[in-house]
């Protein structure tokens, strides 16, 4: 259920706190004051569409923020765990509109698209009016709506899942056997780039070892004679090598007895050098006498190179990676191998889950087909006990034109409506009235409310156009609603405002230079002086006052 709803700088509102409680909350206030900017306010954490208009005058940006409890919504706490948003029983919906138009929606925190915000939305509330949310205009509420009355929910999902699996075995079929002339010509390639690659017979590292080898084969000349340049300024050219002049000068710094520190250090460290240029000497020696310049080694090395980028190349692949294109080629070969042997078991599964699917089809088709008839009989009864006489309810159940199995059954569901007495049945998206879609819907939620899954329900204004003994009768179903869920209503009937729980009144405040919108929740007495200015006018008089706290006594 929705717990609190925080508003920024939105329209009219400068802030606004409001906490809901479970039952039946209605809203009043005059005509202008607000009553939908906090509808609207809700309806842009659900995912609805904004721009910069909606930003208080004056304000950087608009900021809304959702808090709802979902420990008894079981999909939107699964929907949550999938994406790691889970934040135990509490779901935070936030959204944020800046004065350059840019939009940004946030889930406990979490940047989300609009499209999260939406989906997340359907799960928690169903708002029923003009707006966007209305779910009851989607054939998939439909059919959601019957199976939760008819009690087969689980029977509906053993049903799609079965054709979901007839599908995927299906698919994999035809794939198969339609595909058998090219997929034997795929393996025959496969084949033969397999005998190449196995031929090529290439090591893990030996790319790298023949690279470095084929660099350095290509320059042995200059390395042999740098290895002798090296060798001769170090140690055995004629004259003055650079050992020689080390072991001169170290001869003469130890000819001291106690030298000073400075020079024992340059002793040490010439002593050092020594060492580790008759190392290289000696490194550089050991290479020359174990360097291989064999022309004919160097001409195998760059032909076993020249095959291996030319495999490469062939197969548009680095050259590195020719190892691992021959274990994907391998994989590819065995399965497509594999897959010859499947035919057969493929369609024997086939005819199982058809068989499968046509039972248990069949027994979802009757338990939805007895249970609309029972639907569509309460509900036009709750439509003509709303302002609409001679108002019917249909549900069509319409044999579904594919062959193959789908997922929502043996047929297509859909509700329509009659509002006035003469008129055709139309679809419910076809309703023209708001009022008369918002009264329709209320009574299909009063009648399903027992097994729906969204816990609050928004009516905005669904008392347009009625008065009297249907007022009455529609601020009863309200709260009727609000017994098993959580009901926020809009209205300017005292009769309807006089059936909440909760009473929560929306109202003007004007300052010096501005205007904004406030909202508080009115104790009894001031909900008697609510309803009594809702039954008479802004002139109080005693008559209304008594007729008021009559309402109230229930």
């Amino acid at each position: 259920m929705l717990l609190q709803l925080t508003i920024h700088n939105f329209a009219i509102v400068e802030h606004l706190d409001l906490d809901l409680k479970p039952g039946m909350s209605v809203i009043t206030g005059e005509t202008g004051a607000g009553k939908s900017i906090m509808l609207d306010a809700l309806s842009l954490t659900l995912g609805a569409r904004a721009d910069s208009g909606v930003i208080r005058p004056g304000a950087d940006k608009a900021d809304i923020l959702a808090s709802f409890d979902i420990g008894s919504i079981p999909e939107a706490s699964a929907w949550l765990a999938e994406r790691d948003l889970d934040n135990e029983s509490q779901c935070l919906l936030r959204r944020v509109i800046t004065a350059e138009g840019r939009s940004r929606g946030y889930i406990n925190g979490t940047p989300c698209t609009q499209a999260d915000l939406k989906e997340l939305g359907a799960l928690l509330i169903d708002i029923h009016s003009q707006h966007e949310h209305q779910s009851l205009l989607k054939t998939d509420t439909h059919r959601r709506l019957l199976d939760e009355y008819a009690g087969c929910v689980p029977l509906a999902s053993e049903v799609a899942q079965l054709a979901r699996q007839w599908q995927q075995k299906n698919n994999l079929l035809q794939r198969l056997s339609n595909t058998s002339e090219e997929q034997q010509s795929r393996i025959q390639l496969l084949s033969y780039q397999l005998e190449e690659l196995d031929a090529l017979s290439l090591g893990d590292d030996e790319l790298a070892q023949l690279e470095q080898e084929q660099r350095t084969l290509s320059q042995a000349g200059q390395l042999l004679e740098h290895c002798r340049f090296i060798i001769d300024l170090c140690s055995e050219g004629e004259g003055s090598t650079v050992l020689a002049a080390l072991a001169s000068g170290l001869n003469r710094g130890r000819a001291f007895s106690q030298p000073p520190a400075a020079l024992q250090q340059c002793n040490e460290l010439l002593a050092s050098a020594q060492i580790q240029i008759e190392e290289a000497v000696a490194e550089l020696n050991r290479f020359i006498d174990s360097f291989d310049c064999d022309p004919q080694r160097q001409q195998w090395v760059d032909e076993r190179l020249d095959s291996i980028y030319s495999l490469a190349r062939k197969h548009r692949v680095q050259a590195d990676d020719l190892n691992t294109l021959h274990q994907q080629l391998l994989q590819e070969l065995e399965n497509l191998q594999g897959e010859d042997g499947q035919l057969e078991s493929l369609s024997a599964e086939l005819q199982q889950l058809a068989a499968s699917y046509a039972s248990k089809a069949g027994n979802l088709s009757n338990k939805r087909a007895n249970a609309a008839k029972k639907l569509q009989k309460a509900v036009t009864e709750r439509m003509q006990g709303l302002g609409m006489p001679g108002g019917r309810f249909d549900i069509t159940l319409t044999p579904a034109a594919a062959d193959n199995p789908t997922t929502q059954g043996l047929e297509t569901i859909e509700f329509l409506v009659s509002a006035n007495p003469g008129q055709p049945l139309k679809a419910l998206a076809k309703v023209a009235s708001g009022g008369e879609l918002s009264r329709i819907s209320l009574a299909i939620q009063v009648i399903t409310a027992q097994t729906s899954r969204v816990p609050t329900l928004v009516f905005d204004e669904v008392d347009v156009g009625i008065g009297g003994p249907t007022a009455e009768i529609v601020g009863q179903l309200l709260r009727q609603l609000g017994a098993s869920g959580q009901v926020l209503t809009v209205t300017h009937l005292p009769q309807v405002a006089a059936q909440g729980h909760q009473h929560l009144f929306v109202h003007k405040k004007r300052g010096k230079d501005s205007t904004s919108t406030a909202v508080r929740e009115l104790d009894m007495e001031q909900r008697t002086e609510e309803i009594a200015r809702m039954l008479g006018g802004v002139e109080m008089t005693a008559e209304s006052l008594a007729h008021a706290r009559k309402m109230l006594a229930g």
